[in-house]
């Protein structure tokens, strides 16, 4: 499948079915989701980025290292309910032996530069929960600034974080993709 786009050290590309055993084991692993997920929702999250891509030509993808050609995260933008309205939002989720190599921060800042340069919202957004440190930082290293706390409907204290257009073009553009 090809690339949507490339950082450094990874490519992105839309998932497709054969991925399923490598985010299963990304988004499976209980040592590294809070809320692993079993076999029916790996198909589910497929089936939503799949659907993602068909009705806002953006989505999570599959996060490929370029170095070995092994899928190890899948990250990108997705929409999301944030305070009670659909935003878009910088997520990622990393295969745990790649963590605390800054391939998170990588795997952010490139999707944000490349839902600026091919899509015409003002602003994106990160949110995580609460005691989640290390999204914080990623957050912050992608220039976005801390907003507020929320509750999810489900009872999740959340800290949002934001990104405007304006303050991309004026403190990351231009975006050189490689």
């Amino acid at each position: 499948m090809a690339n949507v786009f490339e950082t450094k050290r990874l490519s992105f590309r839309q998932i497709a079915d054969e991925d399923f055993a490598a985010l299963e084991r990304i988004i499976g692993d209980p040592e590294n989701e809070a809320n692993p997920a079993d076999e029916k929702m790996v198909w589910r999250w497929i089936r939503w980025c799949q659907s993602s891509y068909a009705e806002h030509g953006f989505g999570m993808w599959a996060v490929v290292l370029k170095e070995s050609g092994e899928m190890i995260g899948i990250g990108g933008i997705s929409m999301q309910f944030i305070d009670d309205e659909w935003k878009p939002e910088v997520g990622y989720h990393l295969r745990k032996d790649y963590h605390h190599q800054g391939i998170g921060t990588e795997m952010a800042k490139g999707s944000r530069d490349y839902f600026f340069t091919h899509f015409d919202y003002p602003e994106v957004y990160s949110y995580m929960e609460e005691n989640n440190v290390a999204s914080a930082k990623t957050a912050e290293a992608n220039n976005m600034t801390y907003l507020h706390r929320y509750t999810t409907k489900k009872g999740e204290i959340c800290k949002v974080y934001r990104i405007t257009r304006k303050e991309w073009e004026q403190f990351c553009f231009p975006f050189s993709p490689r």
